[in-house]
């Protein structure tokens, strides 16, 4: 299962152009960097669509991923519309080993540059009252289908000499938030291994991207039990994530990611988790009130995707 044949390089690379330069010398080295095809995860909703669209506005044929085939398959027209760039479908359950060796053969005859891991989903609520069932899967969909894809694909972006990786990370990775605790364990696994990666592949011209947004409006806030007030447009996210791929180690995309964590990163980190205590109280005061004084709020339900 041997890619399909790359390029030769030109002598001297596009210029590279300030982030969010739409000017084609600018797309002439995002294409140069991340090859012809993208791979992106958590396809069908929130942060994964924008990272699609986005991908594709930049020129880059799009491996759609996710449980939910229908609605790859509508993203699939409009992206093919929009921009005339091809795209390839795969329904699949990155919590399984089946789902991410369907990933595997999907793109194995493609020349892929850049991967966008978003796929993920959360619970919230007091830890010892969710189901470890759900806790284990979050873990298997959140930590270990990036670890297996980064390992995967990072090893053809080495062949190729060049490629990106973009993690999805989050304000909560920073430090310790209670109500949902082993979620932002997660990011913060995400968070660091991205750290790693980043000066571990860049030698072999490799970019290793963290994004860490903070509430961001979509199906992730329903799923894991949540009221998000104010949170971003998913649309703010995208683009300026991968605007800042191959500039920057770790992007907050959107205002409201900048202000909440820019703030917070002068705290210690136990002022840190103080804060988060009392956001997450507000975040899910509803499922007291819903269940009653002293009673335990559902979890998520395992197959909910953050943005699957």
């Amino acid at each position: 299962m041997g890619q399909s044949p790359i390029d030769s390089p030109p002598t001297a690379p596009p210029q590279p152009a300030a982030p969010g330069d739409s000017r084609p010398d600018s797309l002439g080295l995002f294409a140069f960097r991340y090859g012809p095809w993208a791979v992106v995860t958590g396809a069908s909703d929130g942060i994964g669509r924008d990272m699609a669209q986005q991908a594709a506005a930049r020129g880059r044929n799009v491996v759609l991923v996710a449980r939910r085939g229908g609605r790859l398959s509508e993203l699939a027209t409009e992206i093919q519309s929009q921009h005339g760039v091809e795209t390839r479908i795969v329904a699949a359950d990155l919590g399984t080993p089946e789902g991410l060796e369907a990933v595997e053969v999907a793109t194995a005859d493609l020349d892929v540059g850049l991967l966008a891991a978003a796929a993920g989903f959360g619970t919230s609520g007091p830890f010892l009252s969710t189901a470890l069932d759900d806790e284990l899967a979050m873990l298997d969909v959140n930590c270990g289908a990036v670890l297996t894809l980064s390992h995967r694909f990072a090893r053809r972006f080495v062949d190729r000499g060049r490629g990106g990786l973009v993690l999805l990370s989050s304000i909560v990775a920073f430090q310790g938030v209670p109500r949902a605790a082993h979620y932002a364990a997660t990011k913060a696994w995400v968070q660091t291994l991205a750290e790693g990666l980043r000066h571990e592949l860049a030698p072999h011209g490799v970019d290793v991207l963290a994004s860490a947004p903070g509430p961001v409006a979509s199906g992730f806030a329903d799923r894991a039990d949540m009221v998000m007030d104010g949170a971003l447009d998913p649309s703010l996210i995208g683009g300026a994530t991968l605007d800042a791929l191959g500039r920057s180690g770790t992007v907050r995309p959107g205002w409201l990611s900048k202000v909440l964590g820019y703030s917070l990163a002068t705290l210690p980190r136990f002022a840190r988790t103080r804060i988060m205590t009392a956001v997450m109280h507000g975040m899910t005061r509803h499922q007291a009130e819903r269940n009653g004084a002293g009673g335990h709020p559902r979890s998520a339900p395992a197959a909910a995707g953050k943005s699957s």
